[in-house]
């Protein structure tokens, strides 16, 4: 069945505590350090987490002693879908998705498979239960009322 990478899992370890910051302090800037003084994990892959999260606007970093990452944008704005995409592309589900089989000219039983259609369906399922998922949802409960959207003004 589909298994996140380390890299994402690092990547949604990160962004959570990068959240959970951002809600105690709004705008402080959370280093890599920090985020591996707080989980046992290796530095250097949470600092490529970061800068990958970062090239694909999930992130925004500052320079500096007091510099570090924050989200570019609200939890609930940003999907698993996205962050999944961001750190390891959208994996294939089947060998018939797979890239190294499709460049050696495809799957011998392609245009009889019985299951090519049904696996796909389930794919796009897959994947629009992740692009409906936030990153909110994955915030401590008190955190998550801290980033609560706020209700529209009485008129």
């Amino acid at each position: 069945m589909l298994q996140l990478t380390k890299r994402t899992e690092y990547g949604l370890i990160a962004l959570v505590h990068i959240a959970e910051r951002g809600a105690v302090d709004a705008g402080a800037f959370v280093s890599a350090r920090d985020i591996c003084d707080r989980y046992p994990i290796p530095r250097r892959l949470v600092a490529e987490v970061l800068k990958a999260l970062q090239k694909n606007d999930l992130v925004e970093s500052q320079r500096g002693p007091t510099g570090g990452y924050v989200l570019a944008r609200s939890p609930e704005s940003i999907t698993l879908g996205q962050i999944v995409t961001a750190l390891e592309g959208a994996p294939p589900l089947t060998s018939c998705e797979s890239p190294i089989l499709l460049k050696s000219g495809g799957c011998e039983v392609h245009s009889v498979c019985p299951i090519r259609s049904p696996v796909h369906r389930v794919r796009e399922q897959l994947w629009g239960l992740l692009e409906h998922t936030s990153l909110r949802s994955l915030l401590p409960p008190a955190t998550q009322a801290h980033y609560a959207p706020r209700a529209a003004h009485a008129r």
